[in-house]
């Protein structure tokens, strides 16, 4: 194995076992600020000494033991809960390689969730909740967190560094609340899985288009949030959502790793139990009597492509409808956008192409690639194939994700050979 290679193994294990170890020292330690910065000394020994002498069988016990370690010699320098260290050290056992695997699906699993709750807390603001535990839970770089705000990356290092050391000064306990307090949280953690399954779904940057096991970790919390707020609409609505979407992983991409777009999808190998687990969340939601909300709105939307046997009998009116209401709910460049690929769908390029040119000038989706993917999509179909060419060069330009980046400069080529004929 390569350097290049082993340093590429390494990434894409700490972006698996980072969220797991950083909760489990949180557990420990009761600072996340902290316990991110003793888990990343683990990952820095790891870059040492992986290339040299060979990854371990099981990469995720070794980190957590070694950030463990760190943990309770800082606790021993520092006579940080001096009887906290005494009850660590004497009566609980570092974890092994061989009791590892038995301990992360239950007292970790556990910590993962009492973690989002953690970075939710409401002592912080808003967008501070969702890009700290983007960063914990997900694994994310500030930069990956900024194209998914759409921010800059200063502002969204600045937001991280406030937020743990908010959380620090303010002593935020490592729980899951309960009763009102758990309600007062529950927006911004649901927007939080919305959006670590979204990455996954979608890889802001790198070489993968999909990073199937951060959408898993997303739906297992949501399915674990789904039995604590049984009662809450929206909380079935988005388990049903990331179910369906996740019924289509095997056939979003080609066998080369080359992404696969919904109309060419084979629908016949979509997973079919995943569908109905998701249209049974969605009945959930809509049998507790309230009106749908946005993650249920999308799930309904979902839906009408599951149900559809083949992409041409897609409901498209029924979407653009939906699209609506979830337009008035929660209006949104991004909602608009999407609203446009139905209208153009149900009633023509020309109808949509005109709700996406009055977006062109919306300072929220200037860097966003799918504005000029989709304008130059309506294009080819309107038969504007230089125009079209001149969209997917300048999504080219704005996506960071090498297997995106591929497809549109495929589809730029297909536009000049046909402008030439």
């Amino acid at each position: 194995m390569t350097l290049s290679t082993t340093q590429r193994t390494i990434d894409a294990i700490w972006r698996i076992e980072s969220a797991k170890i950083i909760a489990g020292l949180t557990r420990m330690v009761r600072d996340v600020g902290l316990a991110e910065d003793l888990a990343q000394d683990a990952l820095v020994i790891a870059l040492e000494r992986w290339p040299e002498n060979g990854i371990p069988d099981n990469p995720g016990a070794w980190l957590m033991t070694t950030a463990k370690r760190r943990a309770i010699d800082f606790m021993r320098r520092t006579k940080l809960r001096d009887q906290k260290y005494v009850e660590i050290a004497n009566g609980m056992d570092l974890y092994t390689e061989e009791d590892m695997e038995r301990n992360l699906d239950g007292e970790i699993g556990d910590d993962l969730l009492r973690l989002i709750f953690m970075t939710c807390h409401p002592v912080l603001s808003q967008d501070a909740r969702v890009a700290l535990t983007l960063r914990l839970l997900c694994g994310l770089t500030t930069v990956e967190i900024a194209r998914s705000f759409l921010a800059a990356e200063s502002t969204i290092a600045q937001r991280i560094v406030r937020a743990k050391k908010t959380l620090s000064a303010e002593k935020i306990p490592f729980e899951v609340p309960v009763g009102e307090a758990l309600r007062e949280r529950l927006t911004s953690v649901l927007e939080v899985i919305y959006l670590m399954f979204n990455e996954g779904y979608s890889a802001t940057a790198g070489d993968h288009w999909i990073r199937p096991l951060l959408c898993q970790e997303a739906l297992r919390l949501g399915r674990v949030l789904a039995e604590i707020a049984s009662h809450e609409s929206e909380v079935h609505g988005l388990v049903a959502l990331m179910e369906i979407q996740s019924s289509r992983f095997k056939t979003r991409v080609s066998s080369n790793g080359e992404p696969v777009l919904l109309m060419d999808q084979n629908r016949a190998q979509w997973d079919r139990l995943l569908i109905r687990r998701g249209l049974a969340a969605l009945e959930r939601s809509q049998k507790l009597g309230r009106p749908l909300g946005p993650y249920s709105l999308q799930a309904a939307i979902s839906a009408c492509h599951a149900q559809a046997p083949t992409a041409a009998e897609t409901d498209w009116i029924r979407i653009a409808a939906l699209y609506e209401a979830l337009s008035r709910q929660t209006p949104s460049p991004i909602v608009e956008l999407n609203r446009a690929v139905a209208i153009s769908m149900a009633f023509g390029p020309a109808f949509g192409l005109q709700i996406v040119d009055e977006l062109r000038d919306e300072p929220f989706l200037k860097g966003y690639h799918l504005l000029p993917s989709i304008r130059g999509d309506l294009l080819v179909k309107l038969g504007r194939f230089d125009e079209a060419r001149t969209e997917f060069e300048r999504a080219v330009s704005m996506t960071q994700n090498a297997r995106e980046q591929a497809l549109l400069m495929k589809r730029a080529a297909e536009c000049e050979s046909k402008a030439s004929k």
